[in-house]
């Protein structure tokens, strides 16, 4: 006989709340590379107890969201050029097959939306608002992607964004875009035309090119 589940269920519904708003803030970069976190600073910050922040946390570094050190400190990840280049390939492979296996079901609504989010993105470079560039980036992508209807590869692909959120913001800031790249209108083009092989290349190039620049 359950006494008094509420507490439990409570307790849940803080981790999980702290998890997703983490996991957000660490993909759209709203946290800096090697950006140091304590659990008392979350649960502080966020209005919950130690435990799920802990919990949270222990989600987040098993997803690669975050690292914990050997002397228990946790931090975002600080990636190295030969990690860049690693995660960089890994998008290349797994993005364009996904925009691949959307294609066949692009149709025009979807098509409409992806321009209203391009819209959105290039607003976001013009008010050179970092977060709201890759937050509405990837959306775009994702809204694409889901179209693939290939649920385990959209989650692979999630959490390389997770471990490079906050090297894109880095990204970001060192290039100092005036105008929003080019690539999703030829993502846009390919659908439209429903042409593979440049769908193919117009996402390889859009999820390579720009980490290019973080190598040193």
């Amino acid at each position: 006989m359950l006494l008094n589940p509420r507490p439990l269920d409570a307790t849940a519904a803080a981790h999980e709340r702290l998890y997703r708003t983490l996991r957000g803030q660490v993909m759209h970069g709203e946290l800096a590379p090697g950006q140091p976190l304590t659990l008392r600073g979350l649960a502080k910050a966020h209005g919950v107890s130690m435990t799920p922040a802990r919990e949270a946390v222990r989600r987040l570094v098993a997803e690669g969201a975050l690292t914990l050190s050997s002397s228990g400190r946790v931090s975002t990840p600080e990636l190295s050029n030969e990690r860049i280049e690693e995660l960089a390939s890994i998008r290349a492979l797994l993005e364009p097959e996904l925009a691949s296996r959307a294609l066949p079901r692009a149709h025009f609504a979807l098509i409409d939306r992806l321009v209203a989010i391009n819209t959105l993105n290039a607003e976001a470079v013009a008010r050179h608002d970092a977060v709201g560039y890759i937050r509405t980036n990837l959306e775009f992508h994702r809204t694409l992607y889901l179209r693939a209807q290939a649920p385990a590869m959209l989650a692979m692909v999630e959490t390389v964004w997770l471990q490079l959120g906050p090297t894109m913001r880095a990204l970001y800031g060192r290039l100092r875009r005036g105008t929003a790249p080019p690539h999703h209108r030829m993502i846009v083009a390919a659908l439209k035309a429903g042409d593979e092989p440049a769908l193919r290349l117009a996402l390889r190039t859009d999820v390579t090119q720009g980490l290019r620049h973080l190598i040193i």
